[in-house]
C-alpha cells in the first residue's frame, strides 16, 4: 500500500506540541510499517537524521510560496494519489484521496474564541469543520476532543477514534548540580522557581498564573522571597498583554521571560523546579504536564479539557478560571511536602500509560483498515 503523509509540520526546526506530535508519530510508523511505502510531502527537504531512510520511504517536494496545502499537495494529490493520505497536524487538501485520516487536536477556538486573532478563529473553525465533515477517519488526542467533535461537528462516534500521542522517553529527572546550575545561568533563571513551559498566548491563562503568584508572594514574603515565576516559550498570538502583566502587577522583578528552550536543556529546567504550573483553559492533550512528570516535578494543572485525563491521579488539579485556587494549589505543592513527594511518584507511574510506539501501532491498524490491507 502506498501510505501519503503530509510531513510539512514536523520539520519545522522549533517544534511546539502539534509539530512535535507529527515528527514522532511519523518516526514510528516508518519503522513499524516497512512492509508499506510512504510517501512524505513538505515544502523543503527534512533536516538530515529527522527520519530513517529506506526504501520504503520517498519524499516529495512541493515548493510554492502560499496555500501550499490547498494548492501544492491537492495538485500532487490530483496528479500522484497515494492509496490513503494522513494529514497529523494540519488541514485535508481540498482535492485528496477517497481514502483520508487526520488529526484534530482541539478545539480550542470554540470554547474560548477570545484568546485568538479573528482571522485564526476563522481559519480554524472551517479548517476543523472540513477535516470533520470530509476524513474516512479522525484522530483524536483524547476523549475530551472526541466529544467536542461530536456535540459540536455531530461527527459520527464510528468514525473518531482515540489515541493517546506519547512522550518524549528519553526525557527524565536531572539530578547534577552543575548541569542545573549551567541551565539556570544561561537562562538568567534564580535557584528557586516555579515553571511553565509553552507558548505564550491567552489560552494558557498566564494572566491569572501571574496574579495568583504575586498574590502567593505577598502572602508570605519571607518564604518566598528568592521564588520566581519563570515563563518559558515563544510569544505567540495576542501576548503583548501577557508580557505586560508583571509590570502592572508590580512583580516584574519576580517572572523570567525565558523564551524558548532549546531540547538539550529542557530536562534540567523542569528538574530544577520546584512546581511546574499549566493551568491552561483548554487542552486537546497537554504534553508539558507529562513531561513535568517524567522530570519528577509536581505539577499543578487545570481540572478541564483533557488535562485530568492526562495528568490522571499525579497533578493538583484546579479550576482555571478561579486565581483563588491557583494561589492555594501552588502554595500547597510549595509546602506540604508529602503531597509533593505522592505526586512525583504518581508521575513517575502515569507517564509509563503514554507511548508513540503504542500510538503508531493503533494509527497503523486505522490506515491498514482503510487501505483493505488489515
Amino acid at each position: 500500500m502506498l501510505i501519503g503523509v503530509d510531513a510539512s509540520r514536523a520539520i519545522r526546526a522549533r517544534r511546539t506540541g502539534t509539530e512535535r506530535y507529527s515528527a514522532e508519530l511519523i518516526r514510528r510508523l516508518l519503522d513499524l510499517g516497512k512492509r508499506h511505502h510512504w510517501r512524505l510531502y513538505g515544502p523543503t527537504s527534512p533536516p538530515p537524521g529527522l527520519f530513517a531512510p529506506g526504501k520504503h520511504v520517498s519524499w516529495r517536494v512541493i515548493r510554492i510560496p502560499r496555500l501550499w496545502t490547498h494548492i501544492g499537495l491537492s495538485w500532487e494529490m490530483m496528479r500522484h494519489p497515494p492509496d490513503v493520505l494522513f494529514v497529523p497536524a494540519h488541514v485535508l487538501p481540498l482535492w485528496h484521496p477517497r481514502h483520508t485520516l487526520v488529526t484534530v487536536h482541539d478545539l480550542g477556538y470554540h470554547h474560548y474564541p477570545d484568546t485568538h486573532p479573528w482571522r485564526q478563529r476563522i481559519y480554524l473553525e472551517w479548517s476543523t469543520r472540513w477535516n470533520a465533515r470530509v476524513a474516512t477517519y479522525v484522530l483524536a488526542d483524547s476523549q475530551a476532543t472526541r466529544d467536542d467533535l461530536i456535540s459540536v461537528y455531530g461527527v459520527d462516534p464510528r468514525r473518531i477514534v482515540v489515541v493517546y500521542p506519547g512522550r518524549d522517553e528519553s526525557l527524565r529527572r536531572v539530578e547534577d548540580p552543575r548541569t542545573l546550575a549551567s541551565v539556570r545561568e544561561r537562562y538568567g533563571i534564580g535557584p528557586r522557581y516555579i515553571l511553565y513551559v509553552g507558548t505564550l498566548q491567552p489560552r494558557k491563562n498566564l494572566a491569572r498564573l501571574m496574579t495568583a503568584f504575586a498574590r502567593l508572594v505577598a502572602r508570605d514574603r519571607d518564604r518566598f522571597a528568592d521564588l520566581q515565576l519563570v515563563l518559558a516559550g515563544k510569544p505567540g498570538w495576542l501576548s503583548a498583554p501577557i508580557l505586560a502583566e508583571p509590570k502592572r502587577l508590580g512583580i516584574e522583578e519576580r517572572v523570567r521571560f525565558s523564551g524558548y528552550i532549546a531540547d538539550a536543556d529542557l530536562a534540567a529546567l523542569i528538574s530544577g523546579a520546584q512546581v511546574y504550573a499549566y493551568p491552561s483553559l483548554y487542552e486537546g492533550f497537554g504534553f508539558p504536564v507529562l513531561e513535568a512528570q517524567a522530570c519528577g516535578v509536581p505539577v499543578l494543572t487545570s481540572s478541564v479539557s483533557s488535562l485530568p485525563e492526562v495528568a490522571g491521579d499525579a497533578a493538583l488539579l484546579v479550576d482555571p478560571t478561579d486565581v483563588r485556587a491557583i494561589e492555594d494549589g501552588l502554595y500547597r505543592l510549595l509546602t506540604d511536602q508529602k503531597t509533593r513527594e505522592a505526586l512525583v511518584a504518581k508521575g513517575y507511574v502515569n507517564v509509563q500509560r503514554f507511548s508513540w510506539d503504542r500510538a503508531a501501532r493503533k494509527v497503523l491498524d486505522v490506515l491498514e483498515r482503510m487501505g483493505g490491507t488489515a
